[in-house]
């Protein structure tokens, strides 16, 4: 009895040193997490201020911040910077060139940055790693060191007159398509091919047992498993392509033709700039990406948390 006493007596310090233990670990962790939440809500709060800058300045007349400044709460606020823009600015056109320019793209982008990774992630062939290099080298090339040279290949392809009014592939729609495609394509395949290699293989293997070609394993069991991560890589390329303004206004030469970055210029004044009228542009122009964000919030979270899980 006294033995058992006494053992019991020995083990209490070790109790309590690891309760001890475990509440500094739990105090640090706490910690921690008061410090990331902070410092997140400070960058949200600095990465925001733009925005709701750029919003508040946009439902102020001009003559309010002419008379009270544009650091003031004084005057009243209205919607007319918003219907001045989007009459003067021909936001609608521009609109309708994003939307032609920016769905093919990428419809375009995931479907061949899928194949590809599909073909790299799931074979085992002599060249797949190669590829995959090649292809995600192409992203570290900046755009504006081959805007000549394709510029130029661009204008010496001809083309019938009933495809393209300027007998070349430059100044339309279509060729920005194509640049935006080719120069995206190599960074969605190397998100795609990471996120397909956490897949099973045995799942690839009991399809070809049972007789499934290689479109049938891409099509019908790869493609749905990768959902997730094509609904991160969409939003993030609808936002990439839509926001682009270097290739358009390289390749299209018709101001009829290009996207709605470039429709701000039309608020530009001669000898004197409206920012107000500015600013409402800007918001208008980021609206669409905005809803598109929250529209695809869901899905865009589920993908990039389970790329980071699986890898």
């Amino acid at each position: 009895m006294t033995s058992t006493t006494s053992t019991a007596t020995a083990a209490r310090p070790k109790d309590g040193v690891r309760d001890s233990a475990v509440a500094r670990s739990r105090s640090k962790r706490g910690g921690n997490f008061w410090a990331t939440y902070l410092f997140l809500t400070v960058m949200a709060v600095i990465w925001l201020i733009p925005l709701l800058w750029a919003v508040y300045t946009s439902l102020r007349p001009k003559a309010d911040t002419d008379k009270y400044g544009y650091f003031s709460i004084a005057g009243h606020f209205d919607l007319g910077n918003y219907l001045q823009a989007w009459t003067q600015g021909g936001f609608l056109n521009y609109f309708g060139n994003s939307v032609l320019i920016t769905i093919p793209t990428v419809i375009l982008t995931l479907l061949f940055a899928s194949m590809m990774a599909f073909a790299v992630s799931r074979f085992s062939w002599r060249f797949n790693v190669t590829l995959l290099i090649m292809f995600t080298a192409g992203n570290l090339l900046p755009p504006q060191v081959l805007a000549t040279p394709l510029f130029e290949m661009f204008k010496l392809v001809q083309l019938p007159y009933w495809l393209s009014d300027s007998g070349t592939m430059l100044n339309q729609l279509f060729s920005v398509v194509a640049a935006n495609t080719a120069f995206q394509i190599g960074f969605c395949t190397f998100v795609l091919s990471n996120y397909m290699k956490a897949i099973p293989i045995e799942l690839s293997e009991a399809a070809r047992v049972d007789g499934a070609g290689v479109w049938t394993q891409y099509w019908g069991i790869i493609m749905p498993l990768t959902r997730p991560a094509l609904a991160a890589l969409g939003t993030l390329e609808v936002i990439f392509i839509y926001n682009d303004y270097f290739w358009p206004l390289i390749l299209i030469q018709s101001g009829n033709r290009l996207p709605i970055t470039t429709a701000i210029n039309n608020l530009q004044g001669e000898f004197l700039s409206n920012y107000n009228l500015l600013a409402a542009g800007a918001v208008i122009t980021v609206i669409p990406t905005l809803v598109i964000y929250l529209a695809l919030q869901r899905q865009f979270i589920a993908g990039l948390t389970l790329g980071a899980n699986k890898g």
